[in-house]
Formats: C-alpha cells, sequence, structure tokens
C-alpha cells in the first residue's frame, strides 16, 4: 500500500500486517526487536507457520469485514486509491492481443481516454476506458483521468469502427467527471458527450460498461451507456463528486460536508444497484481491487464474457430496444395523493 495514502479505517490491519512481517523474519512484533548480528546483519530465527497461517486468516477476516461495511465517504476514497487498478492494468490482465487506437481524426489524441481492439476470452472487443495515470508526468498528461471532447470523440470513431465490422464494445467507466477548462469548453465538451450519449444508444453492436472506480456526472456517462451496466464493489458513480455537491450545498468542500454529501448522493455499488442504474455488483477481493489486482481482473473478465455471451445472442432491434428502454426507466416515479376519507369510511 502506498505510504502516502492511508486509509484510516485500515490501522487494525497495518498493525497485523506488522506482526506478519515480524513473524515472516522469526522476530518478535513491535519496536523490541533484537539488535543485530556484529557487523550490522540480521541474523533472524526461522519463521513459525502455524503463527504465519493464523495471522494471514486473521488479517483476511478484518479486511472481509472493514470493507464489508464501509461508510460512503470512505467507498469514494477507496475508489481513488493510488494503486487501485486502472483501465490500462485491467486491459493487461483481461485481454490478448491488445492493440490501442488514437486519434479522433478532428483535433488530436487525449489520452485520458484509451481505445483499441482485443481479445477477451473467446471474444473479439473493442475496450475503451479512461486512465489517470500512475506517476505525476502521467497523471498530468491524463488530466487525472477528466477526458476532453476529443477524447470523447475518438471514443466515438472507435466505437463506429466496431460497429462497421460487428465487434461489440467494452467500456471501462473510471473518471471524476469531465475536463472543465476553458479549451475543453470552447472544443464542446457538453456536445461531444450529448452526441455521444445519442450514438452509443443507437449502436448495433451489444455494449456492456463497468464502472471500475470512480463514476463522476456526464464525464462518465459519455461512454457508459450500455446493454449492461456494472459496478465494482467498492466504485462510485453519481451526479457530481462529493466535494463538488458540498460546495454547492454548502459553500465549502472539508471532512464534514464530504462526509454528509457521499451519504446524501447515494453513491454506492449498492445505492445504485437498489436505484436499478446499475444491473450488478461486481464483487472484488478481500482489502479491495489494489491489494489483489489479478483477482479483481478475473472477477470483471468473468462477468464481461458471461454477458457478452448472452447479448451476442440476442436480435440487433430487440438489443436496441431493450438498450432505449433501460435508460429510459432511470428516474422514474410513481406520485400518489391521499384521497380524503368518505363519510363511510370513518362510519
Amino acid at each position: 500500500m502506498a505510504s502516502f495514502y492511508q486509509l484510516d479505517f485500515e490501522q487494525p490491519v497495518r498493525e497485523i500486517e506488522k506482526q506478519i512481517a515480524a513473524a515472516e523474519r522469526g522476530q518478535p512484533a513491535g519496536d523490541d526487536l533484537p539488535a543485530p548480528a556484529l557487523g550490522g546483519v540480521e541474523n533472524p530465527g526461522a519463521a513459525d507457520p502455524a503463527k504465519l497461517e493464523s495471522l494471514r486468516a486473521e488479517r483476511l477476516k478484518l479486511l472481509a469485514k472493514l470493507y464489508e461495511q464501509l461508510s460512503p465517504w470512505d467507498t469514494v476514497r477507496v475508489a481513488r486509491h493510488p494503486e487501485r487498478p486502472q483501465s490500462a492494468d485491467y486491459i493487461a490482465l483481461m485481454c490478448r492481443e491488445f492493440t490501442e487506437l488514437h486519434g479522433d481524426r478532428r483535433f488530436g489524441d487525449d489520452p485520458a481516454i484509451i481505445t483499441g481492439f482485443a481479445r477477451l476470452g473467446a471474444h473479439k472487443v473493442l475496450m475503451v476506458g479512461h486512465q489517470k495515470g500512475r506517476d505525476t508526468q502521467q497523471k498530468l498528461a491524463c488530466h487525472f483521468g477528466c477526458a476532453h471532447p476529443e477524447g470523447y470523440r475518438k471514443a466515438l470513431a472507435k466505437m463506429l469502427l466496431a460497429e462497421k465490422f460487428g465487434v461489440p464494445i467494452v467500456t471501462l467507466v473510471d473518471t471524476p467527471g469531465a475536463y472543465p477548462g476553458l479549451g475543453a469548453e470552447e472544443r464542446g465538451q457538453a456536445e461531444a458527450i450529448a452526441v455521444n450519449l445519442r450514438e452509443m444508444s443507437r449502436l448495433k453492436v451489444p455494449i456492456v460498461s463497468v464502472v471500475i472506480g470512480e463514476g463522476g456526472s456526464g464525464g462518465a456517462l459519455g461512454i457508459a451507456v450500455a446493454d449492461k451496466v456494472a459496478m465494482m464493489q467498492h466504485a462510485w458513480y453519481s451526479v457530481i463528486s462529493p466535494e463538488g455537491c458540498a460546495a454547492i450545498l454548502w459553500k465549502q468542500a472539508n471532512e464534514t460536508t464530504n462526509v454528509a454529501a457521499a451519504k446524501a448522493l447515494r453513491l454506492t455499488a449498492r445505492d445504485n444497484m437498489k436505484l436499478g442504474i446499475v444491473d450488478a455488483i461486481i464483487p472484488e477481493p478481500p482489502g479491495a481491487a489494489h491489494r489483489d489486482p489479478a483477482g479483481a481482473a478475473q472477477a470483471l473478465s468473468d462477468w464481461v464474457t458471461a454477458h457478452l455471451d448472452e447479448l451476442k445472442g440476442k436480435d440487433t432491434s430487440e438489443l436496441l430496444d431493450n438498450r432505449y428502454e433501460r435508460f429510459r426507466r432511470l428516474g422514474e416515479f410513481e406520485e400518489s395523493q391521499d384521497q380524503p376519507e368518505t363519510a363511510e369510511a370513518t362510519a
């Protein structure tokens, strides 16, 4: 885990991990470690397999318990963990023969969105995903996962290419929102996202979308109009980030208002599932995806391939009708009025 990004609720886990590290060296846990041998070389004892197994089992049990009861704000923090797998990581772990495609043929290439054809299981697919970057240079180049209009136009151009060849589309959503800068607005940020929403609803190939980390506003929805939409267990998906909501409602974003906003937005995977915004929650390994990227990628791959198998068997008209109806249902509600009591009812 990155030392500069500590999750306070994980403090009990870190204590157990210290004990595991000490046990692996055959040393007692804590600060009272034996002095190194002459010449400054440590002389560790033999590790106790039974003790190690017990500590590791205790660690997994504690991780499962802690991550089962995450608050909405802690969920946001986990989704932003710097070691959490990003789109490029999942593509590398899940896919074979990935060939990246660049540029929107109108302005340039946006590294905040990666696109390319690949093999996923038994399927040939087009992969589209947000990319945040790892080191400082990559993060600046990718604008921390906030795509410009050329990124959304690149995604749509490649989707139309996939439609031409009858290739299904898989999108991985991980963005706090579309880039809000002046240049992006001048080049038609809102129009690019709106066109993507319209055109993705019409594409005559199966589309599967998964929110793997952050799902912020139109920036997320710009590549998430799909036949099946899922969320990783510790991802979030909302009309606005907690900080943005807090700044609007309380005129300041701090720990208190961010916590309140995250709770009010109902942005967790469980909340989105209850509201019918997503179709499934993909479980993550104990302690979230950043602790076991390969395990998270396997769960993601299994879910995607299973639904591609299902969707590829559907007629095109049925596919488009179901996709349209799926998004028309979002936000539906019924409003009832209390009927005045009659004399007979009160008698």
